[in-house]
């Protein structure tokens, strides 16, 4: 098998050859490197790359405008690769929006030292990135609808808030491709939808906050990150934070949803497996729904597949639309699954079950 080609693009000197010596260390890539975005591009062509890396802060040309020109004139798997500040992480879910597949972070700012640190990440996300699904930037009318609904919802008495109709909770997972995912699938939930959701989505804390900020401005129900205890309540969505585990538990007030320190025996954070495991612990699962969406590994097969054996209602992503077959895949597998669906037809099947 030929070895897979990644052009690595970074204004810095020092982070091209470091991020150059991680791929090349770990034998099977081809690199090449790129000053900026206008070199970039002039090199496209030239090189045909599997995957590039892209910089988001760089002369000349930055990291998003060269990203939009790529997905324009060669379609190719991005792994944006920036320090984890707050204006960069609206930059990166922007980039996600956008086509990238994937993003690594500098642990140690723009021109980091350290960034050995991430070397395992970088390799496993570039490997994973080489054979990912391109999805198009897209949901823009459902966006739209979303926010005209929930200017002219009203708001559901606050004594049925929580526990409506046939359906306590609804809980989310995703990982690679999932923030732009979200971002399309989320604002087409009504502001009527009869119970909460809940989101263990695999991402960065510097992150969190920057997506839960967008998704509540596009999206007819509230979007929080749980920084917090929030009692849950229908009419909103809760972003687990990241870097943290999210769990459910209930006081006599009711249900509530807060962040705990990542556990050791969970692979991923926040930890999709978790946050379904602790809901089984306080909810029927007849009362559950579920949906795990686009990302690498198995993270949440686990938790759903029992919620289904318990006679809830779970959702894989089909490996049609999703950027990275893992999760879901695992979940199907398993028989884990009440139904497979294409990403567009996630959001009303969610609907109807909680209706």
């Amino acid at each position: 098998m030929p070895p897979t080609s990644v052009l690595v693009v970074d204004d810095s000197a020092l982070m091209r050859r470091a991020l150059k010596g991680i791929l090349a260390d770990a034998g099977d890539f081809e690199v090449h490197t790129a000053r900026n975005g206008v070199d970039a591009l002039e090199q496209l062509d030239r090189v045909r790359p599997d995957v590039v890396t892209l910089d988001v802060n760089m002369p000349e040309m930055d990291g998003l405008t060269c990203l939009a020109q790529i997905m324009e004139r060669q379609p190719t798997p991005v792994v944006m690769v920036s320090s984890l500040t707050e204006h960069n992480a609206l930059v990166t879910l922007e980039a996600m929006q956008l086509g990238a597949v994937d993003y690594v972070p500098k642990p140690g700012g723009t021109v980091s030292l350290n960034i050995e640190e991430v070397s395992t990440e970088l390799v496993a996300k570039v490997r994973q990135a080489a054979s990912a699904r391109l999805k198009r930037a897209g949901g823009l009318s459902a966006r739209l609808r979303a926010q005209t609904e929930r200017a002219t919802a009203t708001a559901p008495p606050r004594r049925e808030l929580g526990r409506v109709g046939a359906v306590d909770l609804v809980l989310i997972g995703s990982s690679t491709g999932g923030p732009a995912l979200l971002s399309d699938l989320l604002p087409q939930l009504p502001a009527s939808l009869g119970a909460p959701v809940v989101v263990a989505q695999h991402i960065p804390a510097s992150f969190t906050a920057a997506l839960a900020r967008r998704l509540d401005e596009i999206c007819a129900l509230r979007v929080h990150e749980v920084d917090r205890i929030m009692n849950l309540q229908r009419g909103n969505i809760y972003i687990g934070r990241g870097n943290a585990d999210v769990v459910v538990a209930r006081r006599t007030e009711g249900l509530i949803v807060k962040t705990v320190p990542a556990a050791a025996e969970y692979r991923w954070h926040p930890s999709v497996d978790r946050l379904v495991g602790s809901a089984r612990r306080y909810i029927d699962p007849q009362r559950l729904v579920c949906a795990l969406l686009t990302g690498m590994g198995d993270d949440g097969a686990t938790e759903m597949a029992a919620v289904k054996e318990g006679g809830g209602r779970t959702i894989a992503e089909a490996e049609e639309t999703a950027v990275v077959w893992g999760m879901p895949g695992e979940l199907a597998r398993r028989g884990g699954a009440t139904a497979v669906l294409p990403s567009y037809e996630i959001a009303e099947r969610l609907a109807d079950w909680v209706r």
